[in-house]
């Protein structure tokens, strides 16, 4: 929802490193693996209860998220970098509640349903991906991508928020994730609604 509005800001400064980058002969794939490393280490962190190291980890997993796509647009970008970024970014998605389930087991069943809705919202876009690149269809709205990036009420940018405040205020665990639960699942009935009309 916030993703397409925020670009325009964070977009011009990743730019600028991903080219100094580029200069030192660092690849987009090589901060893609990188982040995906920092992002399963902020999981872990929370999983022992380390709440503000998996904070500040979760932001450097996002910084890398960025820089990579700086990275490629300096450089070129590959079918094969665009795979590998959104396979490390739902990894991602996927270990930060895990690590909430298995830092308190008051947690752990919140932690299963919002794992459940962050995959059927994953299927619903990678899904709407595929059938908009069998029509030839393309957008910029959330700067240039791999492939078709369907808007929705719950983003990266929503997430990310999400999981800061989680790790801000565990004790409310429970309740953020039920209510991006319900975000999830109505993002998937927007999506299908829109591929409904699309498609």
């Amino acid at each position: 929802m916030f993703d397409k509005h925020l670009r325009p800001w964070i977009d011009p400064p990743l730019n600028v490193l991903g080219r100094k980058l580029v200069q030192v002969g660092i690849s987009a794939n090589q901060v893609t693996l990188v982040g995906l490393m920092v992002g399963l280490a902020a999981g872990i962190s929370i999983g022992f209860g380390y709440y503000w190291l998996g904070l500040l980890l979760i932001l450097i997993n996002r910084l890398f998220d960025g820089l990579d796509g700086a990275i490629a647009r300096a450089s070129h970008s590959t079918d094969f970098g665009g795979y590998l970024d959104i396979v490390c970014d739902f990894a991602f998605y996927v270990v930060i509640p895990i690590g909430f389930g298995f830092a308190a087991p008051g947690n752990l069943p919140f932690a299963l349903v919002l794992v459940a809705s962050f995959t059927v919202t994953g299927i619903s876009f990678l899904a709407f991906a595929l059938m908009a690149a069998k029509q030839g269809r393309e957008t910029t709205a959330h700067g240039k991508k791999s492939f078709f990036y369907s808007t929705g009420i719950a983003e990266g940018t929503e997430t990310i928020i999400v999981f800061v405040v989680m790790c801000l205020f565990p004790t409310f665990f429970t309740a953020l994730a039920v209510l991006y639960t319900v975000m999830c699942v109505l993002t998937v009935i927007q999506r299908s609604v829109y591929a409904w009309k699309s498609f």
